[in-house]
């Protein structure tokens, strides 16, 4: 694990809820806006006890805890970790690369998987078949680096057919790359079934600050 710390949930549909933050080390992916590069290496983290990180999440009592990374579905021992969270009174949110299959993680997570666009470097990464996985209380995300991301986002989600049933498409601007003005204009003008989100965190205590 790369760190724990409780703050509010600065993204998704469940943004401003207070949140216990699981963040586990090691990803596979080098995102071009990656703001957490240094939890990328494996070695960033530390070994901890799964009974330990429950315990600590049911003392915290939050009515959220989210895992994330990283690219948390690298690590072995994920899915033990989200059952164990999925049995405490709480919302269990995951936010995963969509680079690993959803297919067999435990029932009642809430999966936000983020596409990845070719702005980011990483858009062959995408297991499209996750797609298909998703239900009502999952969520995609889409980060966009600029108008051409946000040209890509826009045809994925119409030749998916997206956003228009029980999973919402987020669309977040690449902090320091598009402006949240441009992308409201964007997002107004094609009639997207998109809803734009912005990074709340970074908006309360800065773009540089830790965990938060």
């Amino acid at each position: 694990m790369y760190e724990m710390y409780d703050s509010v949930q600065g993204e998704s549909t469940l943004a401003g809820l207070p949140c216990t933050f699981i963040r586990l080390a090691g990803c596979p992916l080098r995102c071009t806006y990656c703001d957490t590069p240094k939890a990328i290496p494996t070695d960033s983290g530390q070994w901890v006890d799964i009974d330990e990180i429950v315990k600590q999440v049911s003392e915290n009592n939050r009515p959220l805890v989210l895992v994330t990374g990283g690219e948390p579905l690298a690590q072995r021992h994920c899915n033990t970790l989200l059952k164990r969270l999925s049995e405490l009174n709480c919302f269990v949110q995951l936010e995963t690369s969509g680079a690993y299959s959803i297919a067999s993680l435990p029932a009642g997570i809430r999966r936000i998987v983020d596409i990845k666009t070719p702005g980011s470097g990483e858009s062959q990464r995408n297991q499209l078949q996750n797609i298909g996985q998703l239900v009502a209380g999952d969520e995609i995300k889409i980060v966009l680096t600029g108008r051409s991301d946000y040209e890509w986002a826009r045809d994925f989600i119409s030749e998916h057919q997206l956003g228009l049933g029980d999973v919402p498409v987020l669309l977040s601007p690449a902090w320091g790359d598009v402006a949240a003005s441009e992308l409201c204009e964007w997002l107004l003008e094609d009639r997207l079934p998109a809803r734009m989100q912005m990074q709340m965190h970074k908006m309360i205590w800065g773009s540089e600050a830790e965990g938060v």
